[in-house]
C-alpha cells in the first residue's frame, strides 16, 4: 500500500466515525431505542451511548440519565434496590429478556453446558486410572 492509499484510507476511515458519531448525537436527543434491533449499526455500534463527547457530567446528566438511575442494583435474590432502598415492584424495572440470552426462557441450552449434568453424576469413577493389568504401578 502506498503512502497516498493509506492516507486516502486513514481519511475515510475518520469520516466514516464522524458519520457514527453524528447518528449517536441524533439518538442522544430522543429517547434510547426499546429493542436491540433499533439500535444502530455499522460504525456508530462502536460509538458510547452518552459517550465523552455527550458533555462534560457524570451517568446522570446528559442521555445516560435516560436509560435509568446510576445507582440501581439487581441483587441475587430477585430485588431491586435504587440508593441502597429496597423498591416495592422489582418487575418494573426489569426489561425483556434478550433472545437467546441467558435470562430467555425459551433460550436453547448454553453449549458450554451440555453434558455436564452427566459429568456431574459421573464424577466419581473418571478420577481413577485404569488398570492396565500389567502388575507395574503408575
Amino acid at each position: 500500500m502506498t503512502d497516498d492509499d493509506a492516507a486516502t484510507k486513514a481519511q475515510t476511515d475518520e469520516e466514516e466515525v464522524e458519520e457514527a458519531k453524528k447518528v449517536m448525537e441524533e439518538l442522544e436527543e430522543g429517547d434510547p431505542p426499546d429493542k436491540l434491533e433499533d439500535w444502530p449499526g455499522g460504525k456508530a455500534k462502536y460509538q458510547t451511548y452518552g459517550g465523552p463527547d455527550s458533555g462534560d457530567g457524570g451517568y446522570d446528566d446528559g442521555a445516560t440519565a435516560k436509560l435509568g438511575p446510576s445507582n440501581l442494583r439487581h441483587h441475587d435474590d430477585g430485588s431491586v434496590t435504587v440508593d441502597g432502598e429496597e423498591v416495592d415492584d422489582p418487575d418494573e424495572y426489569k426489561g425483556e429478556p434478550i433472545p437467546g440470552g441467558p435470562s430467555d426462557p425459551d433460550a436453547p441450552p448454553d453449549p458450554a453446558m451440555i453434558g455436564s449434568e452427566n459429568d456431574e453424576k459421573d464424577s466419581g469413577s473418571d478420577d481413577e486410572e485404569p488398570d492396565s493389568g500389567d502388575g507395574r504401578d503408575g
